[in-house]
């Protein structure tokens, strides 16, 4: 049963042997009402016990370790944790950014709109994953990601494989003022993120591309091979938990990173 979980894979990440990652869905776990089902949360009142099952049933679908799953507390910053064998399981603190070159080591973080940022090195065989909504984007959790694992691990932003995962698109992602403010601060082509929607309609305001944005992020750190999912989780909301589809009291979906010994 654990087997048949549906998991989303990104095709560039895919074809490294010595890798292993996913994104998962809201579908094959335990929870019920507006967690159902595979909530990887707890931060909006789903009980521990339904989020530790459906954990179980992830780690048991990639044959992965569960008590070394390893990630942080995210506050939408842009500090990186080092994950290693000495601090491996459980929350390792307040951070959107983690990373390892450790094997067997699996990081995750979790998502309902926010984007996904997975990172591998080939060369230097080491990973990064991050959590990026407006303010991690805008203040750079992308470049400060590559860095991080630049500082690290000695790699070559070059080597770097990178991957978008599901996030909400422009289609669906209005914004107000203060964050057509920060993005205006924060990004030289400002008007090529911010838009109108699609439809015209007068009512609603710019909307503003998470994707693109965060792209650009690792085109300007010289990442050499950049994947867009291109999916948005409001759009597919039958597909990914999405706090602007469904509301504040819904689950989090998760992406999850491990290097192969």
């Amino acid at each position: 049963m654990h087997q048949a979980l549906p998991l989303l894979h990104v095709p560039s990440l895919a074809a490294y042997p010595g890798l292993v990652h996913a994104v998962s869905t809201r579908h094959g776990g335990v929870s019920v009402g507006s967690y159902a089902s595979l909530n990887l949360s707890t931060s909006t009142g789903d009980s521990r016990e339904n989020v530790d099952a459906n954990h179980r049933r992830l780690a048991s679908a990639l044959e992965l370790p569960r008590e070394r799953f390893t990630t942080t507390w995210q506050v939408h910053g842009t500090l990186v944790l080092h994950a290693t064998d000495d601090n491996a399981g459980g929350m390792i603190g307040q951070a959107d950014g983690i990373i390892t070159d450790t094997p067997e080591l699996p990081l995750t973080q979790r998502y309902a709109d926010c984007t996904p940022l997975l990172i591998y090195d080939p060369r230097r065989h080491a990973i990064g994953l991050g959590h990026a909504g407006w303010r991690g984007t805008v203040a750079g959790m992308a470049r400060v990601l590559v860095q991080a694992m630049a500082a690290a691990f000695g790699s070559n932003p070059a080597d770097l494989a990178a991957a978008i995962g599901p996030a909400i698109g422009p289609c669906c992602y209005e914004v107000g003022s203060e964050v057509i403010e920060a993005v205006r601060a924060a990004f030289p082509a400002a008007d090529t993120l911010l838009s109108q929607p699609a439809n015209g309609a007068a009512a609603q305001g710019p909307h503003l591309d998470l994707w693109a944005a965060n792209r650009w992020q690792l085109e300007q750190a010289g990442v050499g091979q950049i994947e867009t999912t291109g999916v948005c989780t409001r759009c597919q909301r039958a597909t990914f938990f999405s706090h602007r589809g469904d509301g504040p009291r819904t689950g989090r979906f998760g992406a999850v990173m491990m290097l192969r010994s």
